[in-house]
């Protein structure tokens, strides 16, 4: 029986604790400084001087001397009156933008996972001539970015456009169909869930008389819940903030995504930094609130997804 000391112990603890302290301050510290200038008076912020305040660690630097919510006020779409009487109003549609952002995200995450929850299982259970070497394709097409070819889905949906403007550029039904191509590595994904269970479900269900569909629907599809969170929420993750596909395909204001649109606040003429922060600071939202509605199911579906059969 091992006996350790409590001084030894205390001393350990200490340690541990102060590293994670100091981790999270080291995470926190540069959304301290987004939150910071998101309430600071007018857009002047350089690079040169948040350098400088950083370099000499004074909070108090950090620290906004007239706090003011002007740029909250314009990232909802409101108006804002300052003490002169000066009316600002929001010179971009964030609101729009992240709603954009939602219904592009939840669209192409539900589509992901519903494409990727029955290839999976059809791959796990289902007797297909050639299946490992569709697997292997899957994987080795996965291995190439979409981004590699933006030229090539730029000139098709270009072309698509002037056939049927519904699937063209600056069309959210067609930067939709782009994002549902990532599906691949999500099937590894869930294939390797479904090869942890244990093959005796599936003969149980059949000597009940349940056909494949019915196996899958009324067994591995409640089984494979936690799994399934976590595909969502990597792909809702990986669609809201993609900007290189999105800024390619989308191109009216109107139609941007958050991650496009805050782009204009930095643009060649002028750097709108507390409009651009507050903005940044909104588009974690989302992700937050997914994050919070599937957090009972992330642990064991990250664990249960490495399993293979």
């Amino acid at each position: 029986m091992i006996v350790e000391r409590p001084a030894d112990l205390r001393r350990k603890k200490f340690f541990a604790h102060g590293f994670m302290i100091c981790f999270l301050i080291l995470i926190m510290f540069p959304f301290f400084v987004i939150v910071s200038i998101s309430l600071r008076e007018g857009n002047a912020m350089s690079s040169a001087s948040l350098v400088s305040q950083a370099g000499w660690a004074s909070l108090a630097k950090l620290l906004p001397q007239n706090p003011t919510l002007e740029h909250w006020y314009l990232a909802f779409g409101l108006d804002y009156t300052r003490a002169d009487g000066t009316v600002v109003e929001p010179p971009y549609p964030v609101m729009l933008w992240m709603w954009n952002s939602i219904k592009i995200g939840v669209i192409a995450g539900i589509g992901v996972l519903s494409v990727a929850t029955i290839s999976a299982y059809a791959f796990s259970r289902i007797r297909i001539r050639g299946k490992a070497a569709l697997l292997d394709g899957l994987f080795l097409i996965q291995m190439f970015p979409t981004t590699l070819a933006l030229v090539a889905i730029y000139a098709i949906f270009d072309a698509l456009g002037e056939v049927s403007p519904f699937l063209g550029l600056d069309s959210h039904v067609a930067l939709i169909l782009i994002y549902l191509s990532g599906v691949t590595l999500h099937i590894w994904t869930i294939k390797g869930y479904f090869d942890g269970v244990d093959t005796a479900l599936d003969k149980a269900a059949a000597i009940d008389g349940a056909t494949p569909w019915q196996t899958f629907r009324f067994i591995f599809l409640p089984l494979a819940v936690p799994i399934m969170a976590v595909v969502f929420v990597l792909a809702f993750i990986g669609f809201i903030n993609d900007y290189p596909i999105a800024s390619v395909l989308i191109r009216s204001e109107s139609q941007m995504t958050l991650a496009v649109g805050s782009r204009l606040y930095l643009n060649e003429f002028r750097y709108l930094w507390g409009d651009f922060a507050a903005a940044a600071i909104l588009s974690g939202l989302p992700i937050t609130v997914v994050f919070l509605i599937a957090q009972r199911y992330l642990v064991s579906g990250l664990g249960d997804g490495a399993v293979k059969g």
